[in-house]
């Protein structure tokens, strides 16, 4: 190899460097983008997962309601029976 042939290779070497770092920069960007959006997704899951836990504890008192108000129906009928 003559040192023209050898400068030409080194030269394309360091081009080929070149392309590389600016290529690695661009997807280290976009990985840092995806990472600041799924970040911001863990953060509106936890803030649906705390509104869900605040609305399911509001409604608790629902359905024993409704089984209480059942068995006053039923033991008032069972009374209405009985008592004549």
């Amino acid at each position: 190899m003559t040192p023209a042939e050898s400068t030409q290779v080194v030269l394309e070497l360091e081009r080929l460097r070149g392309t590389m770092e600016a290529g690695f920069a661009r997807v280290d960007g976009a990985l840092a983008l995806l990472v600041q959006r799924s970040d911001q997704t863990d953060k509106q899951l936890a803030d649906h997962d705390a509104r869900l836990d605040a609305l399911e504890r509001g409604r608790w008192p629902l359905p024993s309601i409704a089984a209480l108000t059942g068995v006053a129906a039923l033991g008032l009928t069972l009374y209405e029976l009985t008592a004549r």
